[in-house]
């Protein structure tokens, strides 16, 4: 590859890059709390669009999308009835948690009933894209409006997965020479080590600016660390999604974002962090 090429896909990168994070930052500045469910719901269904053709290919597995987009929608309403207070939180958490035995026995239920044509590899990945996708994804919306302080708290969870993905990318591609691991031949150890440093960096700057600005009293010491644990399991998911396409056979999930891949790709480790961000900052901040 020329140069000049490789300068026209890095252009690219960048640009479909910040076009993705404006996008984030208009929604997360100004949607209430309904608008941020219904992109989530949004997110979730082409997330698991991506997730499906990607399983597809090569004939890896059947998952069922259609009942994978009702339990989205689903999981949304149940956050919703939250939100107004027709349900308590504890009763949208078991809610939650219920979604995976309901799932198994709906599913194995409709393989025997109807004779359908999935197996049990079908009905296991149709259940992972529900907690990999819609599932983990919810907590990112909870994060913001159920928590105190939410709609301050859930940039941590941008810091953790971007700030750290864009620090591993900057220093892995000039300055790494060890390589991490066979599931992501790009990574490298000090891509990743300089992901989670780079992101505990930026949650101390961005905790002193809010603290500073709107008169808060975050602790910075735990952000800091929270943040920096916050960044490691955001690099598992990006190993995860790594490992969902090399079971595939393919090399991005899509090409929806230009220089990025598809959705999941550049969303993979927000979708891991999320669960982890909103129990962490409900417990320590």
């Amino acid at each position: 590859m020329s140069k000049e090429e490789k300068k026209k896909i890095n252009v690219k990168r960048l640009t479909s890059g910040v076009t993705v994070f404006v996008i984030l930052l208009l929604v997360l500045l100004f949607a209430n709390d309904i608008a941020m469910d219904i992109f989530i719901t949004i997110l979730s269904i082409i997330g698991l669009y991506e997730y499906c053709n990607c399983l597809h290919k090569n004939n890896k597995a059947n998952p069922n999308y259609a009942y994978m987009i009702a339990v989205s929608i689903f999981i949304v309403l149940a956050h919703f009835l939250c939100l107004i207070n027709i349900i308590p939180t504890n009763t949208l958490l078991m809610t939650l948690i219920m979604i995976v035995p309901i799932s198994i026995v709906f599913l194995i239920s409709e393989m025997v009933l109807y004779k359908s044509k999935r197996n049990i590899i079908d009905i296991c990945t149709t259940i992972f894209g529900i907690v990999y996708i819609p599932l983990e994804l919810l907590f990112f919306s909870m994060t913001r409006a159920d928590l105190n302080l939410g709609r301050f708290l859930v940039w941590y969870v941008v810091i953790a997965s971007w700030g750290s993905d864009s620090c591993a990318y900057l220093i892995g591609k000039n300055f790494g020479k060890h390589h991490f691991t066979e599931l992501s031949p790009n990574k490298t150890t000090e891509g990743c080590i300089a992901g989670i440093v780079g992101a505990m960096l930026i949650s101390l700057l961005y905790t002193i600016a809010i603290n500073n600005i709107f008169n808060l009293g975050i602790s910075l010491l735990i952000t800091t660390l929270i943040t920096g644990v916050l960044a490691l399991i955001g690099q598992i998911g990006d190993l995860m999604a790594s490992s969902v396409k090399r079971y595939c056979e393919v090399k991005d999930f899509s090409e929806l974002i230009p220089g990025h891949g598809g959705l999941l790709d550049r969303i993979d480790s927000v979708i891991l962090v999320s669960p982890f961000a909103y129990i962490l900052l409900y417990l320590f901040i």
